[in-house]
């Protein structure tokens, strides 16, 4: 097929996911009803964190930064798929194409890169317990986060570039529920060996690296865990790790189904990124909250303000 020019294509159809069309009107409302409730969900972690001053601390200012990634992650996401059960609602701008995927992968990296930081700061409030306040300092929590933000952003730049370099005219409709590299690259003109390798090594790299340092952690945070003589002690030790472990299972597992198989295009792959770009943001808070003594406690402090008793 002769490709055309990129100034030809001035807008992508997303195909999103197969289904019936009695299913339109109940698909619509359930992704609606995920994404306000993954934007409530969140928005309450941050409202705790901000007003309960014993959670200022280290470990609930990076989970502020991670609810914050998850609305947006989702708001980047959601509400394309939600147009896309509407008549016309798949489309979307080159433009707005580009934004997407540079916002998915920018706020996706930061978000690998702060599943790192988390665990590090597990590692050391149970494995140094008494140098903790001095090493994760507020200045250090800056500049974690600063990190965090500064990396994924640096990542999603090149990410972006090396795929919109191409020239597209080979079709318009791209095969995801979002404007993805794999899924964009299919209808690239050029040779997009180069771009195929660089997906695989750049976010192979960052990818195990970050999960390899998560793991490195825990192994040390389980060794310390299992030298405390307290059987409560060692409860509640595992209670805070609990529900970081959970979410990054949650966004590795997806992850390496999607980006780790070079060249390659799985029907699954649409429900793999409902999962991760859908579902995922709205179980975050749910777990934090349900999993952490700190969380669970503050949250029913804050609803017993919005509810005061009969003789106040």
């Amino acid at each position: 097929m002769e490709c055309g020019n990129r100034s030809q294509l001035t807008h992508f159809i997303l195909v999103g996911l197969p289904y019936p069309p009695e299913l339109r009107v109940p698909l619509f409302l359930f992704f609606l009803l995920i994404y306000l409730l993954t934007l409530c969900g969140n928005l309450l972690i941050l409202l705790v964190v901000a007003r309960e001053r014993r959670l200022h601390k280290p470990m609930y200012w990076f989970l502020c930064h991670l609810s914050f990634l998850d609305m947006t992650v989702s708001s980047v996401v959601v509400p394309k798929v939600v147009a896309g059960f509407l008549p016309g609602g798949g489309a979307i701008s080159f433009q707005g194409c580009v934004a997407q995927l540079f916002f998915f992968h920018f706020l996706g990296c930061a978000e690998c890169f702060l599943y790192t930081v988390m665990a590090y700061d597990r590692f050391l409030a149970i494995c140094k317990p008494l140098h903790y306040n001095v090493i994760m300092n507020h200045r250090a929590c800056l500049y974690l986060a600063a990190v965090t933000w500064l990396g994924g952003s640096l990542h999603s730049t090149i990410q972006t570039a090396l795929t919109f370099r191409l020239p597209y005219g080979q079709g318009n409709r791209v095969g995801h529920i979002f404007c993805d590299i794999p899924a964009v690259l299919k209808l690239a003109c050029g040779d997009t060996t180069l771009n195929e390798l660089m997906t695989f090594v750049d976010i192979g790299f960052l990818a195990f690296t970050c999960f390899l340092l998560i793991l490195m952690s825990y192994v040390y945070i389980i060794s310390a865990i299992l030298r405390i003589r307290s059987a409560e002690g060692r409860r509640r030790a595992f209670s805070t790790c609990l529900a970081h472990v959970t979410v990054v299972v949650t966004y590795y597992v997806p992850g390496f189904f999607i980006y780790l198989r070079p060249g390659s295009w799985h029907p699954l792959d649409g429900v793999v990124a409902v999962f991760y770009t859908t579902v995922t943001p709205l179980l975050n808070p749910l777990i934090y909250a349900l999993r952490n003594k700190e969380m669970k406690d503050a949250l029913m402090r804050l609803g017993g303000r919005k509810m005061p008793g009969p003789g106040l």
